[in-house]
């Protein structure tokens, strides 16, 4: 077995600490090298925890000969500023969701990445599990005929005062944090030429953010995206995908827990089915894409210029959709 990829942590993010760690240790492609958190005591805490050992600063770690790749685990708005300082000191990049909140500056990054022949991979998990594996076998064999239209939702409740999702200084608000993700599952079930149809955000005079808000997306072909989003409703985190011949939808999608075997209900003409997908791990999964896609220089049948081509687009939509957004104050 090759060397395992050594992987540096840029923040020492809930997400991270609850999630992305765990599943790295379970994931023998990689190996924790090194952590650097804004507060060094904070660093050293999670090297104790997770293995590796604590840097000074951000810029310490990325000058670590001994790291190949970081995971960027830092607040929104700083994402695009650490990937492109981690692409121009040679590393390979895993990032949290959303890469960029712009369509330029998720442009610059993808070109730099491509000149330094780096891996920028953008971390929705839920594209590596295997329920998106399975959904895009069904389409693929025409099981629901030509794709008519999309729907999907992720919607959480309310967060407790001082969560950063509140604060639009770390890039707080809705169509940041969840919006994304049903954003993303448009993308990939009707392609990356789509444009705003419509748009509507609720924004919290308060906070300063985006409680929620509703798109709709149009593809050349006429086919629709509706999307929803929100951190002040019931939980919801589904996509369902109606074509000419059938419908197929799947709950708990875009945040499966590791032990819950996803569901793929299909509908097609009076015929109902339920397909059962096995449980897994989709934090592992990634981390396997991301370990295999950097040890493939070529990138040759790894699935990246699709993932790359929905960053790119995603990132630009959502300067349009702020751009055509009907804003109602609360």
């Amino acid at each position: 077995m090759p060397a395992p990829l050594r992987l540096g942590l840029l923040g020492c993010g809930d997400i991270a600490a609850r999630r992305t760690l765990p599943a790295l240790a379970r994931t023998p492609e990689l190996a924790l090298a090194a952590v650097a958190a804004r507060e060094p005591a904070r660093a050293a805490a999670f090297a104790a925890r997770f293995g590796g050992e604590p840097a000074a600063s951000y810029e310490e770690l990325l000058a670590r000969p001994d790291v190949d790749a970081v995971y960027l685990c830092l607040p929104t708005v700083l994402h695009a500023h650490w990937a492109e300082r981690a692409l121009r000191a040679g590393k390979h990049v895993l990032v949290e969701k959303p890469l960029a909140t712009n369509g330029a500056d998720a442009e610059r990054l993808f070109v730099l990445a491509a000149q330094r022949r780096l891996v920028l991979l953008e971390n929705f998990m839920f594209l590596h599990h295997a329920t998106q594996a399975t959904v895009t076998g069904l389409l693929a064999s025409g099981a629901l005929g030509t794709v008519r239209a999309v729907s999907a939702a992720f919607t959480i409740p309310p967060r407790p005062d001082g969560d950063t999702r509140y604060d639009p200084a770390l890039g707080g608000g809705a169509l940041l944090d969840n919006g994304v993700y049903p954003l993303r599952a448009a993308l990939r079930f009707l392609g990356d030429r789509l444009t705003v149809a419509g748009a509507v955000l609720r924004h919290d005079e308060r906070h300063g953010v985006d409680l929620s808000g509703s798109v709709l997306l149009a593809a050349p072909d006429g086919a629709a995206a509706q999307l929803r989003f929100g951190m002040e409703h019931h939980y919801r985190s589904w996509y369902e995908v109606q074509g000419s011949a059938g419908t197929l939808s799947v709950e708990q999608v875009y945040t499966t827990a590791p032990d819950h075997a996803p569901v793929v209900r299909l509908c097609v003409g009076t015929d109902r089915s339920e397909i059962r997908v096995p449980a897994e791990d989709h934090f592992e999964a990634v981390l396997r894409f991301f370990a295999r896609a950097v040890a493939n220089p070529e990138r040759t049948g790894s699935g990246l210029p699709l993932l790359d081509a929905e960053s790119r687009r995603q990132a630009g939509l959502l300067d349009e959709i702020r751009a055509a957004a009907v804003r109602i104050s609360v």
